[in-house]
């Protein structure tokens, strides 16, 4: 009897594309939502990775440049028409108010420093979302997934049991095939949240840094810009 079993299971194909056509409508849902999900999150991955790379290399020329003894005036009127990085945008709204203040009577406006300061803040929280875009969306994937997945999991030993109660028997060759359809939804669903919740953690924190160079940057540049206040108030 047992040899029978063994041979009657030996002949089920495990593979995954023959548990995914045997299981019921409902796990195989489950088990396309898991893999959008996970190509969803790898897609998301791949995209901010190279965007932050991206921003620190680009923020690294613009630092370089700013740096360097150049004009500021001259530098402005070279990225002013179409600055690409985000550091580059917070230095023109930065200039671009502080000319348009210059222009005022001849001198500096009342609350020129403040203006400049607000303008360089609304771009830093602007480029802030831009670097956080997608990254929402990979912390769902990695909080909602296994519960997906489990749901598939649960709903495929339900079926089992079924079949155990229609055939009335608890032949390993009746119950094997459904179990590990069920439990190929949570693994799929693992498969989805751990490099989600990972790649989260770990973007979040480049997220962040890259940020903070930008806060950085307009700090140092509003107090470039404060010393040319006071050194005009005293003229």
């Amino acid at each position: 009897m047992e040899t029978e079993t063994l041979g009657a299971v030996s002949d089920v194909d495990f593979s995954l594309m023959a548990l995914f056509l045997r299981a019921t409508i409902t796990v195989k849902i489950v088990m396309i939502i898991l893999v959008l999900a996970s190509i969803w999150s790898w897609a998301i991955i791949g995209d901010r990775w190279l965007r932050y790379r991206r921003v620190r290399a680009q923020s690294a020329v613009c630092e370089t440049a700013f740096w360097s003894g150049q004009m500021l005036d001259e530098l402005y009127d070279r990225l002013a028409d179409k600055p690409r990085s985000p550091i580059e945008k917070i230095f023109s709204a930065g200039m671009g108010e502080w000319q348009k203040s210059a222009r005022v009577a001849q001198g500096m406006a009342a609350g020129a420093q403040q203006r400049i300061d607000r303008a360089m803040n609304v771009v830093i929280a602007r480029e802030g979302d831009k670097l956080n875009n997608g990254l929402g969306i990979l912390a769902s994937i990695g909080a909602t997934s296994p519960f997906i997945g489990l749901f598939g999991t649960v709903w495929g030993i339900k079926h089992s049991f079924e079949e155990i109660a229609i055939q009335q028997s608890t032949n390993l060759a009746v119950v094997a095939p459904g179990i590990a359809e069920a439990l190929v939804a949570t693994a799929l669903g693992l498969l989805a949240a751990i490099p989600a919740v990972i790649f989260y953690n770990k973007l979040s924190a480049d997220s962040d840094k890259v940020t903070g160079t930008l806060e950085n940057f307009a700090d140092e540049f509003s107090m470039i810009l404060s010393r040319q206040f006071e050194r005009q108030a005293a003229e």
